[in-house]
């Protein structure tokens, strides 16, 4: 099995007949996926998403792939290809287009629905090429056919692309429900076929590569979901990501039958039902749903809300009723469905909001206690099923954190792929498919761009190294006023402290030493306001660590009396 190597080199240019796949994201984390591919001199990119911060990244909205390596090649692009409409696919796609807004976007109803009403709210009109599974269409030297792929959003394709160099079959997301509410399973059957056809690199879904045994059926949920509608005494409020369709139709179906009328709370979730009940993906029955006024005069018996904010995210519906901050009050008797996965990396935040939630009377329900949610992603087994299907010559683990890469490159070796076929890589590495053999070629600039507020880019690591300084540290600020003769304190400085503890005494014995300092830089000549902050900074950085074991932030300001 090749791992890339930290130390790689920029990759040299592409040898003639060759197709080079670069990720730019998605490799060894859960989100931001895009994937480059380059041939005969064009590009042809799958996904562009984004990926949510972690707490280690305050002030961040979203953190997008870095398109650095191919900015100065934005006109060689044929395509974007999107697999299906979840944020961690299509949340980029509007930063992309700025930099260049008619690129073609290609993919299925529903996820060009989605993308466009995202593109609406930043003024950009996509050009777009909308297909469906079993279609074939030509960007450039890529000839793209699409395949139907279960997933937990409607309408997510895989897609085959044929180049001179061979055929490249990337999954997209997808599982292997043999019983899924809409009916449109993975199509093993063209899986089989171009296998047969000869697959030279497969691109897999990793995500569940090590969960063991076969993802649970999408039906198998029903049963818990419609216990919830039939047993619970108040307001039953469900908490979901605002994509997922199967999910809602569940909820609403269960709701109907139950005598419970349903109302959309959020923004994106309004939004997006909307798109998918205008589009058929989602079946309302009629008089189902009313507005949030029609609701409040029901009895609580009768009354279901759908909201956004499943993973304990701060601004959305569910985070604001547990803090008591949402025109929706959680009382006793309140049951909380939570109908949807824990993605890594935000457990803590899920189980604060549930802890808040049961606080004020609600019961939840939650994956951990019941039955309520199935992963989107293909376990182990349908892996290795989909390996002794497809027979790739070479594989490229993707979509995962280094512990699900892992576990799939060591399926496809299980399976009987060469191991020097198997190519772990991460962000930003060139793996080059030449003669049927693939190679880690280099590596290319792929770094984290945060989106803070307005700004994309503009924050960089140095930026929440300072913000997770003043969190933890706190900050202080020394004023001096330096005589400019004599390069001494003209009066005694004064400290402004935040979050460091302190009182009025505390910083009496940094003076001394901030005048030692600046006695020293007299006596060797020292005089630039900017070289006296730094002595100054240094000297009250030394004692807040000596005297208190901390490290906050220090401002010195320097002023000339």
């Amino acid at each position: 099995m090749s791992h890339a190597h930290p130390q790689l080199r920029t990759p040299p240019p592409l040898p003639a007949g060759g197709l080079r796949v670069v990720a730019l994201g998605g490799l060894g984390e859960i989100g931001r996926n895009m994937t480059v591919l380059e041939h005969d001199g064009r590009l042809l990119i799958v996904d562009c998403g984004v990926l949510f911060p972690e707490e280690h990244q305050p002030g961040v909205d979203v953190i997008l792939p870095d398109f650095t390596s191919i900015r100065d090649r934005l006109h060689d692009i044929d395509a974007l290809v999107l697999t299906h409409g979840h944020e961690d696919h299509i949340g980029g796609v509007p930063y992309l287009l700025r930099e260049r807004p008619d690129i073609p976007v290609v993919g299925s109803r529903l996820t060009l629905a989605f993308v466009a009403a995202k593109l609406k709210e930043h003024r950009i009109r996509p050009v777009t090429h909308q297909v469906r599974e079993g279609d074939r269409s030509t960007f450039g030297p890529f000839d793209c056919e699409f395949i139907a792929v279960n997933h937990s959003i409607p309408d997510g394709l895989a897609v085959a692309i044929r180049t001179g160099a061979g055929l490249i079959l990337h999954t997209g997301d997808f599982k292997m429900d043999q019983f899924p509410l809409d009916r449109r399973i993975t199509d093993l059957r063209a899986f089989a076929r171009l296998g047969e056809e000869g697959v030279n690199l497969f691109l897999v879904d990793s995500t569940n590569a090590d969960v063991p045994g076969f993802t649970t059926s999408e039906a198998e949920l029903t049963p818990a979901i419609e216990t919830v509608f039939r047993t619970a005494p108040r307001r039953v409020i469900v908490s979901s990501f605002a994509s997922h369709v199967h999910r809602i139709q569940q909820v609403l179906d269960s709701a109907a039958v139950h005598g419970r009328k349903v109302a959309f709370v959020g923004r994106s979730m309004v939004r997006n039902m909307g798109i998918a009940r205008d589009l058929g993906y989602l079946t309302v029955p009629p008089d189902l749903v009313v507005d949030m006024k029609a609701l409040e005069k029901l009895p609580p018996s009768q009354v279901c809300l759908i909201c956004t904010g499943s993973q304990g995210e701060p601004l959305a519906a569910l985070s604001r009723m547990a803090n008591r901050d949402h025109v929706i009050r959680i009382t006793d008797g309140d049951t909380v469905l939570l109908a949807s996965s824990l993605i890594p990396g935000n457990e803590n935040a899920v189980y604060r909001v549930i802890n808040e939630l049961t606080r004020w009377g609600a019961n939840v329900v939650h994956k951990g206690n019941a039955k309520v949610h199935v992963s989107g992603h293909a376990s182990a087994g349908e892996l290795s099923y989909l390996y002794n299907l497809v027979r790739p010559r070479n594989v490229m683990p993707v979509h995962g954190e280094w512990r699900h890469l892992n576990a799939n490159a060591a399926i496809a070796v299980r399976t009987g792929v060469h191991p020097r076929g198997v190519v772990i890589a991460e962000d930003g590495v060139a793996v080059d498919l030449l003669d049927g053999k693939v190679h880690i070629a280099g590596k290319v600039p792929a770094g984290n761009v945060y989106v803070d507020g307005s700004t994309v880019g503009g924050a960089t690591e140095a930026h929440l190294r300072d913000r997770r300084t003043l969190a933890q540290e706190g900050v202080v600020t020394v004023v001096a006023i330096v005589d400019a003769d004599t390069g001494a304190l003209a009066e005694k400085p004064d400290f402004l402290a935040r979050g460091f503890v302190h009182d009025e005494r505390t910083f009496d014995e940094v003076v001394p030493l901030i005048e030692r300092a600046l006695a020293k830089a007299a006596e060797e000549g020292v005089g630039g306001s900017v070289q006296l902050e730094q002595l100054i900074a240094r000297a009250v950085g030394r004692w807040a660590d000596n005297a208190y074991r901390r490290s906050p932030l220090i401002i010195p300001i320097v002023i000339d009396a």
